[in-house]
């Protein structure tokens, strides 16, 4: 029986001159040890695994956030690797941490003591129902429609559609508005990405400081009470810098 060839998984980087250890970790079935490899101040956070392509399933996906959330722990900053980047050998990592460094030498100190959080919100049906049913633009075409036939209605109904469009997106900029904008105030950087489903009014991210985590925390809180019952609130992290990152690994360049 051939054995089993062996290659470096990263999980991300951290600034960090002296070798440390993490909590090990269980790798599909086997104990792996989770350690850093170096280059200057800079380290990747590694474990030796089987050199093959992982899939990203839920248990990987957990393991992966788990080191993760563990190295955010036990640093003052992490930047984070996507998940499934595996390297043949420790000298292709620290070859690669050698052409990074430069990104990373300027990207340590905009992460240094910070986290990001997420903010979705997401429109309750009965909330849109009564946004929609009071509003006079879309009544008034609605009631067109509803008077004609289905051919001679068609345009109308293409009118309503719009309207309505129209009327959604006027709700995400009052939340632009009234959330993002005075939270984007406590962070240190912020940014809207698209949003997902039908219903949702405001998918955003905040880089933070973690000494105003607690202040951020309590605006989230009272833009909560303002809204509940009309809007869901899905609050999350902490997290690494996900979204204030772009840093992209490629194997083939080791």
């Amino acid at each position: 029986m051939s054995r089993e060839e062996m290659g470096i998984y990263v999980f991300g980087a951290i600034q960090e001159k002296e070798d440390k250890a993490f909590q090990s970790i269980k790798f599909e079935g086997e104990e792996r040890n989770v350690y850093t490899l170096h280059y200057k101040d800079a380290a990747f956070v590694v474990a030796q695994v089987p050199l093959k392509i992982y899939q990203p399933n839920r248990e990987n996906l957990f393991m992966h956030q788990h080191v993760i959330s563990d190295v955010m722990a036990n640093s003052e900053g992490v930047i984070p690797v996507s998940f499934g980047n595996v390297f043949q050998s420790e000298e292709d990592v620290t070859v690669l941490l050698e052409n990074l460094y430069p990104q990373f030498e300027k990207i340590f100190p905009e992460i240094k003591g910070k986290i990001e959080v997420g903010l979705k919100v997401v429109a309750n049906k009965e909330f849109l129902d009564e946004k929609v049913k009071n509003h006079p633009d879309v009544q008034k075409v609605a009631g067109t429609v509803q008077s004609k036939t289905k051919e001679a209605g068609y345009y109308d109904r293409i009118k309503l559609g719009e309207v309505t469009q129209k009327l959604f997106q006027n709700l995400q900029q009052m939340m632009i508005d009234d959330m993002y904008a005075p939270l984007k105030e406590l962070a240190e950087a912020a940014k809207t990405n698209d949003p997902i489903g039908e219903k949702m009014l405001l998918n955003a991210s905040f880089l933070i400081d973690r000494d105003k985590e607690g202040a951020f925390d309590e605006m989230v809180n009272e833009i909560y009470e303002k809204w509940e019952g009309k809007l869901e609130f899905k609050y999350s992290g902490p997290w690494p810098a996900y979204n204030f990152v772009n840093i992209r690994l490629n194997v083939e360049a080791s």
